[in-house]
């Protein structure tokens, strides 16, 4: 029985690294495209934003139903958290596909907190993608001491991408024109 779920655990280790590396190619090659005779589509970061904002109140949801042995909720509140965050990537991407990066406009010691957040954010954006997916799995073929091993690992850089995705949005959101 143990052996089989190292085998279906190895299975699915494999399609995370394959997804875990592609996502962010993908990404970064398609910040590179914009499509043409498009209109550009400025409202979306205000909804990707919200999006950050809603996971991060999810997942410290998630972890109040766990805690509260709501398993449950809590699988359904993580899965809508993975929805989320997979909505978020595809409106970004179409975002930075139909518009030109927005410039910071801070100066001083503000333009350096800025960005000393935003590359933490997506840093531990793409470092987060394999986490999730590994922490995910195990719950899935119910290993329940090896998921809550890595989701205390997991749990706080998720969180910590969700808020500072909503915290770079609020910093930048002046210099957008749209």
């Amino acid at each position: 029985m143990e052996n089989n779920i190292a085998l279906k655990e190895a299975r699915f280790n494999r399609w995370i690294n394959i997804i875990s590396i592609a996502i962010p190619v993908v990404v970064a090659l398609l910040f590179g495209i914009r499509i043409p005779d498009v209109e550009p589509l400025g409202f979306l970061p205000p909804i990707y934003a919200s999006i950050n904002g809603l996971t991060a109140l999810l997942l410290l949801a998630a972890l109040w139903a766990i805690r509260s042995r709501r398993q449950e909720l809590h699988r359904r509140l993580m899965t809508t958290c993975i929805v989320l965050s997979l909505l978020f990537l595809v409106m970004y991407v179409a975002y930075h596909m139909t518009s030109d990066s927005t410039p910071y406009g801070g100066t001083g010691a503000i333009r350096y907190l800025y960005y000393t957040i935003l590359v933490s954010h997506i840093v531990l954006s793409i470092a987060v993608i394999p986490l999730v997916l590994r922490t995910y799995t195990k719950a899935y073929l119910k290993d329940f001491r090896g998921h809550r091993k890595l989701a205390r690992i997991t749990f706080p850089i998720w969180l910590y991408v969700a808020v500072t995705g909503v915290v770079v949005y609020l910093m930048i959101a002046p210099y957008y024109t749209y």
